[in-house]
């Protein structure tokens, strides 16, 4: 299992749109093959970038077999007009988030 870890700068005054139109076009990433949960998160600090985690059950599921399909096209259609910059994208593998705490 991977995560791909989305980085989306939006315009600040368009949150509220981005969150709806994001709630529009998510049932087109929900029935990609391999799709096994998403989280989408507004960042703290930076309140203008919201963070994609979407968990894949592997790499080839989302890339090549999802980025190539009709419904990613449209998945970005539905949002690609609320970003200020291009997104930053990148996959991590589960263990690396599964690791035990040192603290444990």
């Amino acid at each position: 299992m991977i995560y791909e870890i989305a980085q989306l700068p939006i315009h600040r005054e368009q949150a509220g749109l981005f969150r709806q139109a994001f709630t529009e076009v998510v049932p087109l990433l929900a029935r990609a093959e391999g799709y096994e949960g998403h989280l989408l998160a507004q960042g703290v600090e930076v309140p203008e970038v919201f963070h994609l985690i979407v968990r894949w059950r592997s790499l080839e599921d989302h890339t090549p077999v999802f980025e190539a399909s009709e419904d990613h096209r449209m998945f970005m259609a539905g949002i690609a007009e609320f970003f200020s910059k291009e997104p930053t994208v990148y996959h991590v593998a589960e263990s690396a988030l599964s690791e035990p705490s040192a603290e444990s």
